[in-house]
């Protein structure tokens, strides 16, 4: 009897144990999985399935190697296809790429960048979703010795984000980065341009203002608007900052303004330069007789007269404006000081009609001389050194009741 208990307990301690949910399933299988079914969920197709699937596994789990050579696949895979750079932010490849940016090696480095430009395209949840895994923290400080190619990548991201300037983005970072890669050499047209509207699209958002003014902008861009291949993108920035008062500072106190400034409002061959030009001029002269002194004496009332007869109709129209407030600050001078002063002469009596009237009449007198000179320039620049009567002609035959000042 002993022995048979003996054998029921052997037998039972024998019995297999029940079947039990093991709940430490091992990590890449759960991925694995995870990533079948959010491929599955999203109907993915079967011809490029395996490779995407393969490409996310190694981005998160592979070596290096690895992951480098799943970058490439990424880039080969989404660089046409809108749709599929959607999934595979979905999938959770844009983190990864993220890490991979802050990278020391160069090559790998380059690799992230240039997979994140394919995948930012078209996409600004994609871009958003850059900014949310820290992209801007990951870009290297010192961009200035970084090769030019790189440099240029870099542009075409930071480009890429700014897209986002109205909606997530902060400033404090991605601005010093524009100007160390501005402020490199050599740069490409093409990496300028890259930069400019970048902080174009920056400055276009009212809060970025103080931040862009603060980095010493101005000073780079005013600088790059003298370069005729990059100098509208330059001036449509600074015409974004001047109609802010710590943008307005930030010009006045620069010394090359407003002399740099005079000097492309006469480029006649770039009008839209000629237009911005003015309009950055107009705001500065606004309400501000020392900016108009200044403007004065670097000579620009003969540039606003060859403005007016050879500009665009918006530069012409601003050009006038400019003028009409010059016209004005002459007549107050001329008023008190044009001869005797017999007591007080009431605005309403023939004596200060009259006065009134000489003051017109020089005025007038010397916007002729000036549209004079300023033809006779023009003549000769046109005929070389030759001199067309015909040009006297017109002046004597053109009032100063045709310009509205």
């Amino acid at each position: 009897m002993r022995r048979l208990l003996r054998l029921n307990d052997v037998a039972r301690q024998q019995k297999p144990p029940e079947k039990s949910i093991d709940v430490e399933m091992d990590t890449h299988k759960q991925a694995n999985r995870e990533l079948e079914d959010v491929a599955g969920k999203l109907e993915v197709r079967d011809d490029w399935k395996v490779d995407l699937q393969r490409s996310v596994k190694s981005l998160h789990f592979g070596s290096w190697e690895e992951k480098d050579a799943a970058a490439k696949e990424i880039i080969e895979l989404a660089e046409d296809d809108l749709k599929r750079r959607k999934i595979m932010a979905e999938l959770g490849v844009i983190p990864p790429l993220v890490a991979m940016v802050g990278s020391e090696v160069v090559a790998r480095q380059r690799l992230a960048v240039r997979a994140l430009i394919v995948l930012a395209n078209g996409s600004l949840t994609n871009r958003a979703l850059m900014l949310e895994a820290g992209i801007l923290s990951k870009l290297p400080e010192n961009i200035g010795v970084l090769e030019e190619t790189t440099r240029q990548e870099i542009a075409q991201l930071l480009l890429s984000i700014s897209a986002m300037a109205k909606f997530s983005i902060t400033p404090t970072r991605i601005i010093p980065i524009i100007i160390s890669i501005l402020e490199s050499s050599p740069n490409t047209i093409e990496t300028q341009e890259s930069c400019l509207t970048t902080l174009y699209n920056l400055s276009s958002v009212l809060d970025n203002i103080r931040t862009l003014v603060d980095t010493k902008v101005v000073n780079t861009l005013i600088r790059l608007s003298s370069a005729k291949e990059v100098s509208e993108k330059s001036l449509a920035i600074l015409a974004n900052l001047v109609v802010t008062l710590a943008g307005r500072k930030a010009l006045e106190h620069n010394p090359m303004i407003p002399e740099d400034l005079i000097e492309i409002m006469a480029w006649e061959e770039k009008p839209k330069c000629q237009e911005l030009a003015t309009y950055i001029l107009m705001v500065l002269a606004h309400q501000s007789s020392l900016q108009r002194l200044k403007m004065a004496k670097a000579g620009i009332v003969q540039v606003l007269l060859e403005v007016v007869l050879l500009g665009t109709p918006l530069a012409q129209k601003r050009a006038l404006r400019i003028l009409q407030w010059f016209k004005d600050e002459r007549q107050v001078k001329i008023g008190p000081h044009s001869g005797p002063q017999m007591g007080v002469v009431s605005v309403g009596s023939p004596v200060g009609e009259r006065s009134s009237d000489e003051g017109e009449k020089l005025m007038k007198k010397i916007v002729r001389q000036s549209l004079y000179k300023n033809l006779e320039t023009i003549t000769r620049r046109a005929n070389g050194d030759g001199y067309s009567s015909n040009s006297k002609a017109l002046v004597i035959s053109s009032s100063s009741k045709s310009l509205p000042y």
